[in-house]
This record gives C-alpha cells, sequence and structure tokens, in this order.
C-alpha cells in the first residue's frame, strides 16, 4: 500500500464514518432514553435515500401511505385513550395533530411529485414525510411497553424492523434507487479527488453534532432528555414526562436517519433494505464508545469507517465481518470490568 493509497482511504472513511458517527449518536440517544435497541434506525435510511428518488422521477413515493396510514392508527388510538379518560374534549386536537398533519404532508406530495420541483424542495418534502414515522412508530410499538425489559423491547425492534423492511418491499419494489448529488463539482487536493457531494457530508454532519450539542445543553426539551438519560425515575419525579422523552427521542433518531439517507442516497444505490446494515454500522460505533458518550461514540463511528475503509482495500470480501469482528473485545472488556448487574427501572 502506497501513501496515495492511504489517503485516498482515508478520505472515503473520514466520509463514511461521518454518517456511522450520526447514527451512533442517534441509537445511544433513544438507548439512553427509552433502553431500547433501536434496530429500525436504518429503515428510515432507506425510506428517506428512496422517497427521494422517487420523488426525482417525478412519482408519488409510497412512503405517503405509510405515513396517512400511521397517522390514522396513532389518531385512533389517542383518540380511544382520551374517550376512556373522559377527555373527549382533546380530540378535535388529536384528530389535528395525528391525522390533519399527515394528510396535509401527503396532499402536498401528490401535488408536488409531478412537478419535480428544485432539488432542496425535494429534500425537505422527503424529510417532511418521513420524520413524522418516528414517532408514530413509538407510540404504536413502544410506548405500550414501555415498561418491558431490554429484551422485550429488542425484540420488538426486530419485530418493527421486518414491518418496515416488508412495507418498504411492497411500496418500493425490489429495484434500488439513486438520487441526484447536491452538487457535481470536484476539488483536487494533491493526490486527492474531493467530490463537493462527500464535502456536504462531513459538513452536514458537523452541523449536526453541533447542533444536538447545542440541544442538550441550552434548551428545555434537550436537558429533559439528559435527565430522562440519566435516571428515568428521577425525571418522572420532578415532572418529566416519559412518554413526551420518548417521542423526542424517537423524533430526532428518525430526523438524523432520514437526513443520512437523503445525503448517502448520491454516493451508493438505496434498496428497501439497505439500511440496516448501515444502522447496524452505526450500532458497532456507539459499542465501541461504550454505549455512554456522545463523543466516544463519534469517534467510535469515525474508527468504524476507517476500518471498512482499509478492510475494504485489503480483503473486500471479508470487511464486513472484519468491522464486525471489532466489537468482541470491547464487549469482552466490559463483561470484564462491570460489577454491577443490570437493573431494570421501576414501572411507572
Amino acid at each position: 500500500m502506497t501513501g496515495d493509497i492511504a489517503l485516498w482511504l482515508i478520505q472515503d472513511g473520514v466520509t463514511t464514518g461521518a454518517i456511522y458517527a450520526l447514527l451512533a449518536l442517534a441509537l445511544l440517544l433513544v438507548f439512553a432514553v427509552t433502553r431500547i435497541i433501536f434496530v429500525p434506525q436504518g429503515d428510515f435510511i432507506s425510506y428517506a435515500g428512496l422517497t427521494l428518488g422517487t420523488l426525482q422521477l417525478g412519482q408519488l413515493p409510497g412512503t405517503v401511505y405509510v405515513l396517512a396510514g400511521g397517522g390514522a392508527l396513532v389518531a385512533t388510538i389517542e383518540a380511544a385513550a382520551a374517550l376512556r379518560a373522559r377527555k373527549a374534549f382533546l380530540l378535535p386536537r388529536i384528530l389535528a395533530l395525528h391525522l390533519g398533519l399527515p394528510l396535509s404532508i401527503v396532499a402536498l406530495a401528490v401535488w408536488a411529485a409531478p412537478r419535480q420541483l428544485g432539488l432542496a424542495l425535494q429534500m425537505a418534502l422527503t424529510l417532511a414525510i418521513v420524520v413524522p414515522l418516528g414517532p408514530m412508530l413509538y407510540r404504536i410499538a413502544y410506548r405500550p411497553l414501555a415498561n418491558a425489559s431490554v429484551l422485550v423491547l429488542f425484540i420488538v425492534s426486530m419485530a418493527a424492523h421486518y414491518v418496515l423492511t416488508g412495507l418498504g418491499l411492497v411500496i418500493f419494489g425490489g429495484e434500488g434507487l439513486r438520487s441526484n448529488p447536491i452538487s457535481e463539482l470536484k476539488f483536487d487536493v494533491g493526490v486527492l479527488h474531493i467530490s463537493a457531494q462527500s464535502l456536504w457530508v462531513v459538513g452536514t454532519s458537523v452541523v449536526c453534532m453541533t447542533a444536538l450539542w447545542l440541544f442538550f445543553g441550552h434548551s428545555l426539551y434537550g436537558k429533559a432528555l439528559r435527565a430522562t438519560a440519566l435516571n428515568r425515575v428521577g425525571a418522572r419525579l420532578v415532572g418529566i414526562p416519559s412518554a413526551l422523552a420518548g417521542r423526542l427521542a424517537f423524533l430526532l433518531a428518525a430526523a438524523i436517519g432520514a437526513l443520512s439517507g437523503v445525503l448517502i442516497s448520491a454516493f451508493t444505490t438505496i434498496y428497501y433494505d439497505t439500511g440496516l446494515m448501515i444502522g447496524l454500522k452505526g450500532f458497532v460505533g456507539a459499542i465501541l464508545g461504550g454505549m455512554a458518550s456522545y463523543p466516544l461514540a463519534a469517534l467510535g463511528a469515525l474508527a468504524v469507517g476507517l476500518i471498512e475503509a482499509f478492510a475494504s482495500y485489503w480483503a473486500s470480501a471479508l470487511k464486513e465481518s472484519i468491522v464486525f469482528t471489532f466489537i468482541i473485545p470491547v464487549l469482552l472488556w466490559r463483561s470484564l470490568v462491570s460489577r454491577h448487574p443490570v437493573v431494570e427501572d421501576e414501572e411507572e
């Protein structure tokens, strides 16, 4: 391996590692707040990439049917809960938020799809369609089991992943799509040929991480999430609703996943099941970071990107195995140094 090749591999590793870092932060956030290992994180990547690709073809993406159906189901669940609690006065708000808003987005997509608007508007519409699916998924699949064990929640995550993957196959089919890049520009820096799209990926990742740092450190909702992550029972005792924290965590995770899908769909062809492997590599990054620290999770994800890049050069057929093998010594070390058994939170 020459120095030039090493620089090219480092460039690729940093670009993919930036995406893995975002996913690692999202997975760590969801786990810290809700104790859920969020396996469907990668499905938001697939949904966003395929939705953007479909819009660029001038067609209505099938994701709008998932959005409308999810909104109707959540509205039904919330309306039934309000009626049981004898709070019928909440029904207009429930219908407007959980049914009216998704249907408005669907109507906007129906109008915009055949007009093939500019790339920025298509990306914004993609995020508007995909991001609400996160809180919907939390309300339908996870909130009724908020007091369950981590193992049960993990099983629910696997089931939710298979449901979303199956829906993706039905609405998008087995063929993949690739979107247009944000910019076609390329820059020569020594032996490197750096595309503007890769700079967009790295820059967007840095901006998102900075925004998350500011959100957690300087906003009321961010501090509420931090409190819930540190002590769920204590957070409830001081008036922080665990349901609100869960919805917010899933909203942020869905936004990060959808944004990642929009960014990488210009690099690689996205299929209905592409997101699983990408999400798992973000999970490996979070594991390498100890599943406890956001900066360490980001560094771990960056390391995953570099390991994958160099593994693809030395043994491309085994690169996935090499990446996932790296979590074994980390898990072994944590099992050896851990002194406290896992204790489930008290029931709400």
